[in-house]
């Protein structure tokens, strides 16, 4: 389990957030909610080791996170920012195999076992047809699946995503967020920033709503997250409806504009 406590955070004596406390299980997709500018990004830092808390702690399993090393870490964190561009030519495999480089001596080479993992993240995400294309050539929805792969592959038990449907049609969008809810099925933590509030309602278990220094948890944001939240949170007029989807309540949001 994470567990965020009492955490202030930001860089040198400025602080972006104060006294945030949540906590994520196995299962959780936990999202992200605020305007640009607001620390969404400070908190992804804050939770992974990147920049130290100004006070408070992040805990996994119930140890600070700065007290592991960068190799520890990445055995039980994965990463995936909003975009991955490389100007070398590598194959979808090297960029899936980058993801056991934890469990890698310095000197050392990808073993056969490795190749059979990295090869069943690609297999469990439908994309091992795409794995001898050069990374670099593939659509922006096909990259981001791969970067899933890679996770899967450092077998991390939390992921943590950075606006992973920026610049991704509609289609790649509801794709990936369909693999990443198929991850926390199969009990892996997801942490992802997003300025859609409906991914929230579609696929969140809790939503942090991050504004003017402050984070508010909300748990089952479809039933809890209320239209006076998102207007607050984005300071714009809108109206959320309801819809009765295969017997289950599901809401949506639209501005009023």
């Amino acid at each position: 389990m994470l567990e965020v406590r009492d955490l202030s955070c930001g860089y040198g004596k400025e602080y972006i957030l104060e006294n945030v406390n949540f906590t994520a299980k196995s299962g959780d997709i936990v999202c992200i909610l605020g305007s640009n500018g607001s620390g969404k990004s400070t908190l992804i830092k804050s939770i992974m080791g990147l920049i130290r808390p100004l006070k408070g702690e992040v805990l996994i399993e119930g140890n600070s996170i700065l007290n592991w090393s960068w190799k520890e870490r990445a055995r039980f964190i994965s990463y995936i920012p909003q975009s991955f561009s490389s100007t070398f030519q590598y194959k979808v495999k090297d960029i899936v195999l980058m993801g056991r480089t934890s469990y890698l001596n310095f000197s050392s080479t990808p073993s056969k076992e490795d190749e059979i993992i990295a090869d069943e993240a690609m297999k469990s995400l439908k994309i091992l047809h795409l794995k001898d294309k050069i990374y670099c050539h593939l659509s922006g929805g096909e990259r981001q699946l791969v970067k899933i792969a890679q996770a899967l592959a450092q077998q991390a038990k939390i992921i943590i995503m950075d606006e992973p449907t920026n610049n991704l049609d509609f289609g790649n969008q509801m794709l990936m967020l369909k693999h990443l809810k198929e991850c926390a099925e199969k009990g892996m933590t997801i942490i992802m920033s997003t300025h859609s509030p409906e991914h929230a309602f579609l696929y969140g278990t809790k939503a942090l709503l991050v504004k003017d220094g402050r984070v508010i948890e909300i748990d089952n944001p479809n039933k809890n997250l209320r239209e006076v939240d998102l207007e607050g949170l984005y300071d714009v007029k809108l109206k959320v409806f309801k819809l009765n989807f295969k017997n289950k309540m599901i809401k949506m949001c639209i501005p009023m504009i």
